[in-house]
C-alpha cells in the first residue's frame, strides 16, 4: 500500500477498504507517510470523509501505532472519556467510584485544551501528584489501589499526536471521522473492556448544538464497539460549570465536597452517577443501569470513594491522609475578588466558554506551548442558571494571583452571566443516552 494511492481514494469519495484505513492509521508513526501527505489526507477526509468501516480501522491503526496495555486483573478494566468542559471534574470522582464497585480503571488523562480544563493539571494542584509514570508503576497502582489517573507516554498512539498536530495547523480538526479515531486510539491503547463517553454540549462544549454532540456521541460508541470495546455514551450539558468552580485547586477542592459533604456539588455527583452506572451495567458488574447507578452513589455517600482517592493521591506522590487534610495542603490564590452584577434579577444565560477562557487567562490554562499552570486560580461559587441575584449578591469569586488580573477576570465573569424578569426553563443536565 502507499499513501498516494489512499488520499486519491478519499478525495475522490471512493469506498476507502478497512485495511488501507488500517495501514494508513499504523503508517502515520513511519516514514511511510510525508508530513504533506498527512495533511492532505487529514484535509479529504475533513471534506469527503471515509465511512464507519473505514473509520474503525484507522482508529485500529492509530492504536497499534505504539504500546498498548494489557492487563490481568480480577475485575473489568474499565474507564471513562469527556469531550470536554468547564468545571467538569467528573473523572476524579468517577474513577474511585468504579474501584470501590470492583473495577479496575487505568484512567490516561490530558492536559488543558482551549477554554476547557486538564484533568492532568488538576491533580497536579496537589502537591507532590506525579502523572507521567511507567507502565510498570501504573500496573502496581492499578491493582493495589483499584485506579490510577496518569498522562499517556510518547508511545501510546504516536500516530495520533502526529495527526492532531497537522489538523491543527490545517483547519481539519472539526472532522467527526478525525476526531473519533483521535479519542479512541489513545483510549483504547489502554487495554480497556469497558467504556464511557460523556460527550458535552452547550455553550462550554466543543460541540456547542445537541445535533453535532449526537453525532459525535453516535460515532464514538459505534466505532468502539466496532473495535470490541463494549461503549456506551451519555450527552451532558455544558451551558453552565458542572461543578460551581472553574480551575485546578479549587476544582480539586469540589471533587473533595463531592466526595466527603453530604449534598454538595449535586450536578457533578448526577452525571458521576448516572456515567458510573451505564459503564456498570455495560461491564456486568451490575444487573442493570439503575442498580449500577445506586452502586455509585452508594460508593460516595459511605466514603469509600474518598478512601480510594486519598489512597491513589498518596500513590501517586501527593500527601498521606489526604480525604482528612485536603482544605490545608491545597494551594491558595493571593488575591479574591468577590463579583456582583450590580442589578437585580434571574440568571437566564451564562457563556461558559468565556468562564473557561477567564480560568485561562488568570493563569489556570495555557495561552501557549510551554506556558506554566498557576494551580491556585480560578473561579469559585459560581452561580446557577435559574438563581435570584439582587445588585449586591456574588456570581462568583475570583482567585487571582495579583490584582490586575483579578479586575481583568471580574469585568470577564461580568459579561458572561446575562439576567432576565423571570427564570428561564431548566435544562435537562443528561440529554440522551446512546447504547452499546
Amino acid at each position: 500500500m502507499d499513501a498516494r494511492s489512499i488520499i486519491a481514494k478519499v478525495r475522490a469519495g471512493r469506498v476507502v477498504l478497512p485495511e488501507e484505513a488500517r495501514w494508513f492509521g499504523e503508517a502515520l508513526n513511519t516514514s511511510a507517510v510525508t508530513d504533506a501527505q498527512a495533511g492532505a489526507f487529514a484535509m479529504a477526509v475533513c471534506l469527503k470523509g471515509i465511512g464507519p468501516k473505514a473509520r474503525v480501522a484507522l482508529t485500529e491503526g492509530m492504536r497499534d501505532s505504539g504500546d498498548v496495555l494489557n492487563w490481568d486483573l480480577p475485575g473489568p478494566v474499565l474507564d471513562k472519556h469527556s469531550t470536554g468542559g468547564v468545571g467538569d471534574p467528573v473523572s476524579l470522582v468517577l474513577a474511585p467510584a468504579l474501584a470501590v464497585c470492583g473495577a479496575y480503571v487505568p484512567m490516561i488523562s490530558g492536559r488543558g485544551l482551549g477554554h476547557t480544563g486538564g484533568t492532568l493539571d488538576k491533580l497536579e494542584a496537589i502537591p507532590g501528584y506525579v502523572c507521567e509514570i511507567g507502565p510498570q508503576r501504573l500496573d502496581h497502582v492499578v491493582r493495589e489501589v483499584g485506579c490510577a489517573i496518569v498522562g499517556a507516554t510518547g508511545r501510546v498512539a504516536p500516530s495520533d499526536k502526529r495527526l492532531y498536530a497537522i489538523r491543527d495547523v490545517t483547519s481539519t480538526v472539526e472532522s467527526v471521522d478525525l476526531i473519533t479515531a483521535s479519542i479512541l486510539s489513545k483510549k483504547l491503547a489502554a487495554g480497556l473492556g469497558g467504556l464511557v463517553l460523556d460527550v458535552k454540549t452547550g455553550s462550554g462544549a466543543f460541540m456547542e448544538k445537541l445535533e453535532d454532540a449526537t453525532t459525535l456521541a453516535q460515532a464514538l460508541v459505534d466505532v468502539a464497539n466496532g473495535t470490541g470495546c463494549a461503549t456506551s455514551a451519555l450527552i451532558t450539558d455544558m451551558s453552565q460549570p458542572l461543578a460551581n468552580a472553574a480551575g485546578n485547586a479549587v476544582e480539586i477542592r469540589a471533587v473533595m465536597e463531592a466526595l466527603t459533604v453530604k449534598g454538595a456539588q449535586r450536578r457533578l455527583r448526577e452525571v458521576v452517577v448516572s456515567l458510573g452506572g451505564v459503564l456498570l451495567a455495560d461491564a456486568k458488574l451490575a444487573k442493570d443501569v439503575e442498580k449500577g447507578a445506586e452502586m455509585i452513589s452508594d460508593a460516595i455517600t459511605s466514603g469509600k470513594a474518598a478512601e480510594v482517592f486519598a489512597r491513589m493521591v498518596h500513590a501517586m506522590g501527593g500527601p498521606s491522609d489526604f480525604a482528612g487534610k485536603w482544605s490545608r495542603v491545597l494551594p491558595e490564590a493571593n488575591v479574591l475578588r468577590e463579583v456582583t452584577l450590580g442589578k437585580a434579577g434571574y440568571v437566564s444565560a451564562i457563556d461558559t466558554r468565556a468562564l473557561g477562557e477567564a480560568v485561562v487567562h488568570l493563569g489556570g490554562g495555557r495561552l501557549k506551548d510551554g506556558d506554566r499552570i498557576d494551580p491556585a486560580v480560578g473561579l469559585s461559587a459560581i452561580a446557577r442558571l435559574g438563581d435570584k441575584v439582587d445588585a449586591k449578591t456574588p456570581i462568583a469569586m475570583v482567585h487571582a494571583s495579583d490584582e490586575r488580573r483579578g479586575d481583568r477576570a471580574v469585568k470577564a465573569v461580568r459579561q458572561a452571566f446575562k439576567l432576565a424578569a423571570k427564570a428561564p426553563d431548566a435544562t435537562p443536565l443528561i440529554h440522551a443516552r446512546v447504547p452499546a
